[in-house]
C-alpha cells in the first residue's frame, strides 16, 4: 500500500503543476491583449484619452490642464492673476 505522505505530496505537487499551468495561460493571454492593443495604436486606431479623441484632442487636453494647474499653484502661492 502507500504511504500517505507520499500521497499527499504527489497531490501537492499536481496541485502546483496544474496553478502554474492556468498562471501562464492567463500570462499568454494578457500579453496577447497587451501586443493587440500596441498593434491597433500603432495603427492609429487607438483613442489617447478616455473620451476616444486621437492624438490632437489628447495634447488640447493636456494644454488645459496644465494651464489649470498653473492657476491653482498661483491662488495657492496668493498670487493674484
Amino acid at each position: 500500500m502507500m504511504d500517505p505522505t507520499l500521497v499527499i505530496a504527489a497531490t501537492c505537487l499536481f496541485a502546483v503543476c496544474v496553478v502554474a499551468y492556468v498562471l501562464l495561460q492567463a500570462w499568454q493571454g494578457w500579453l496577447e491583449l497587451k501586443r493587440q492593443e500596441l498593434e491597433r495604436v500603432g495603427r492609429g486606431g487607438g483613442a489617447e484619452i478616455e473620451g476616444g479623441a486621437g492624438v490632437g484632442a489628447a495634447r488640447i487636453e493636456l494644454a488645459d490642464m496644465k494651464e489649470r494647474i498653473k492657476k491653482l499653484e498661483a491662488i495657492a502661492a496668493g498670487v493674484e492673476l
